[in-house]
């Protein structure tokens, strides 16, 4: 008797405590679905792009754009191109909150500000730069002129002196006396010049 109850207790608990089968596996919904309070599927065109590990990037594009938006705009591009464009709407209504007027064309307009300001001291200092270098050759040319000038000067007169101390010399040797050396000779042929015509 007390065995055949123990068998049925045992029967009725396997009974009652099936294994859970892959059908009753939970799937967590995505933050826009979750947010939305909506059911979500496998075809859920916002699950790649808002997980649920990140609800704040969903509410606040959500915030700007809306769910319906969304979702219409990411159905009209390519899916290579989806991630790019949920990027640029996250980043749209993060400035748009920030500067309800300008939104992210404030931003790109102080963006160019600081793009203007810094080419501006850029091409100031450019131009200092250029000014310290003329004003280094304007002081560099009338140097390295009167420095020629000079070496010219010194060189001219190393010349001179070398042509005066040449002529000097020249007029202490013997050579110089070729004039009389001349004036012999003619006395000699004046010495013959009876002996011919006697």
């Amino acid at each position: 008797m007390g065995s055949s109850t123990d068998t049925s207790m045992a029967t009725n608990i396997h009974t009652q405590s099936p294994a859970p089968s892959l059908s009753q596996v939970v799937v967590t919904p995505c933050a826009a679905c979750k947010i939305l309070r909506r059911r979500c599927g496998e075809k859920c065109i916002l699950a790649p792009y808002f997980p649920p590990t990140e609800p704040l990037k969903f509410t606040t594009a959500h915030r700007v754009f809306g769910a319906s938006n969304i979702t219409k705009m990411l159905q009209e591009i390519p899916e290579s191109q989806r991630v790019d464009a949920v990027s640029s709407m996250v980043y749209e209504a993060n400035s748009r909150i920030r500067d309800p007027v300008y939104g992210c064309a404030g931003t790109i307009y102080q963006l160019q500000k600081q793009v203007s300001d810094l080419q501006a001291q850029l091409a100031k200092s450019q131009a200092e730069i250029i000014s310290m270098q003329c004003q280094q050759a304007h002081f560099e040319g009338p140097l390295c002129m009167e420095m020629k000038q000079s070496s010219l000067s010194s060189l001219q007169q190393d010349i001179d002196d070398f042509m005066s101390n040449k002529i000097s010399t020249q007029s202490s040797s013997p050579d110089n006396n070729f004039d009389g050396l001349r004036f012999g000779e003619a006395n000699t042929c004046s010495e013959w010049e009876p002996s011919l015509w006697s």
